[in-house]
């Protein structure tokens, strides 16, 4: 019936326009600190069988047939799975900004976690940190950085971070102290995050559970101060996926208009 390639073309258009959605989402991220860029992941609908295989035909009717036939119904959204890469690297020269340093991986696996209130926590790439107006790290909106690594003096004439995490201050005729650690946060499966916006993400079933540990050691990824980690998005990439995208929309509306004048046929016999 040409009434299904009417409906698996119209599944092709929403799954283009779905994949669509999500490069452009991509794109307007681009230079958003520490965002992740999304793949759509398609799966085939379900299948009509008019004949199996291994059924018995031929001219005689005794001859196990080796194939069947089968059409399909178009085309669904199966889900996104986030690149979970390093982003490019930029150096701001910022006093608080941390970058996270993989371990001899370009996949990330490490997170700040930020106290969202309400004892609820997240946990973020985006390391352009500040402070506060008792020295406590925030981010840019205002959330903490936890655990608290430590109050850092407004009066510091110097404050390093080092590799390890350390925070390290120079008062005025003072000689160089320690203030705190950052701690960083893995997870099994950082794909499995749910994505919350505002550079943020949450613990799920699927992501595991979260293991506190310190910079640099077991593991666990070295912080690069003074640099913030970009967007994984290659704009180049991704407008070449979008063209590719529309041309499939295209595709699948020309399928309906095809089976649409096929119908339109088939109405004329009659006359």
């Amino acid at each position: 019936m040409m009434i299904r390639s009417l409906w698996s073309g119209a599944t092709g258009m929403k799954a283009m326009q779905f994949h669509i959605d999500a490069i452009a989402h991509d794109l307007t991220n681009v230079n958003t600190n520490g965002y992740k860029k999304k793949i759509v992941n398609f799966q085939d609908l379900m299948y009509q069988t008019m004949r199996a295989s291994g059924m018995q035909g031929g001219t005689d009717g005794a001859v196990n047939l080796p194939v069947g036939v089968q059409v399909g119904l178009g085309v669904r959204v199966a889900g996104t799975t986030p690149v979970m890469t390093v982003g490019s690297a930029v150096e701001t020269g910022g006093r608080y900004h941390m970058m996270i340093n993989e371990t001899g991986s370009n996949q990330i696996k490490n997170f700040f976690q930020i106290d969202m209130g309400g004892g609820n926590v997240a946990y973020t790439r985006d390391g352009s940190f500040t402070t506060d107006d008792e020295g406590r790290l925030v981010t840019t909106d205002g959330h903490y950085l936890i655990p608290n690594p430590g109050n850092i003096d407004p009066t510091a004439t110097t404050v390093q971070i080092t590799p390890e995490g350390r925070i390290i201050q120079t008062l005025p005729g003072q000689d160089p102290a320690e203030v705190g650690r950052v701690q960083l946060f893995s997870f099994i499966n950082p794909s499995g995050l749910e994505p919350l916006g505002n550079n943020r993400w949450a613990e799920s079933p699927s992501s595991g559970e979260a293991q506190q540990g310190d910079p640099n050691e077991g593991g666990f990824g070295a912080i690069e101060s003074g640099f913030i980690e970009q967007s994984n998005v290659d704009a180049i990439s991704e407008m070449v996926n979008m063209i590719a995208a529309q041309r499939a929309y295209e595709f699948n509306s020309k399928s309906i208009i095809t089976s649409d004048e096929m119908l339109q046929t088939v109405n004329s016999l009659k006359r």
